[in-house]
């Protein structure tokens, strides 16, 4: 378990109901640095309230802190430019730039500079747009894309880099907290070799990552901790040996029971 001076995000008491429906009940849970955490459950378990929920994306009650600041009344996007950051479970991406534009198009807020500067030190701005060029491909690069598919429409590239392109884009200019839906939806073999160096890469590098995943070897070999949900509360969290081993999870998630 992560120690206090560690902890990135702090998940207290989260709640979602929708109308009469209570899609998370009262859920607790924390990430710290250079650690993953996992979340799992069925279907309708409430994994993605839970993510919607942490991120502001929709009403919910309870508290959430990110790196020992209250945050939870921080819109999204705020949430975003604090270190926050959500890949969600389908791909996203511009679809009329090309990857390499995509890459840009989020390190606006890094790179960027406003109307009035790029007026009176165009030398600057065009400096800055090379810095930014050479960044988002080291990027790229780093997230597992190669360069000969920079120049292309994100469509037109591999399903495995389309994956590995929404996680850089969530990534960003940086990240504290980077929270991934099913990051592992659709791959196999190489792919998924792939993801995982890159998860115990990004770990190694000190941040929290938080990964919603049906990929049970995925899971089970990256994460630090997991959490398991069930019917919108949460029904255990250990380390993947002792949920591997929790009577509860066999029956609820694993459909057996020992």
């Amino acid at each position: 378990m992560s120690s206090a001076s560690t902890l990135l995000l702090e998940v207290e008491g989260l709640g979602v109901s929708y109308g009469a429906l209570v899609a998370l009940d009262a859920v607790d849970w924390h990430v710290g640095a250079g650690e993953i955490l996992g979340i799992i459950g069925p279907n309708g378990a409430g994994k993605s309230s839970c993510y919607d929920a942490v991120t502001n994306l929709t009403p919910r009650r309870g508290r959430v802190r990110l790196a020992n600041e209250d945050v939870t009344a921080v819109a999204p996007d705020r949430l975003a430019t604090r270190g926050l950051k959500r890949a969600f479970q389908q791909n996203a991406f511009f679809h009329d730039l090309s990857v390499a534009e995509n890459m840009l198009t989020v390190l606006q807020d890094r790179y960027g500079t406003g109307l009035l500067a790029t007026i009176m030190t165009p030398w600057r701005e065009a400096a800055r747009r090379q810095e930014a060029r050479v960044s988002g491909r080291d990027l790229l690069l780093r997230f597992g894309i190669p360069e000969e598919l920079h120049d292309l429409r994100p469509t037109n590239i591999p399903y495995g880099s389309q994956r590995m392109l929404s996680i850089a884009l969530a990534y960003g200019s940086g990240a504290k907290v980077l929270m991934l839906d099913e990051p592992a939806a659709g791959l196999g073999g190489a792919d998924m070799a792939k993801l995982i160096a890159l998860l115990r890469e990004l770990k190694a590098e000190g941040l929290g990552l938080v990964v919603i995943e049906h990929h049970m070897d995925l899971i089970m070999a990256v994460a630090d901790r997991i959490v398991v949900l069930d019917q919108g509360k949460r029904l255990a969290t250990g380390t993947p040996r002792e949920i591997q081993a929790d009577a509860r999870v066999l029956e609820a998630y694993l459909g057996r029971a020992e």
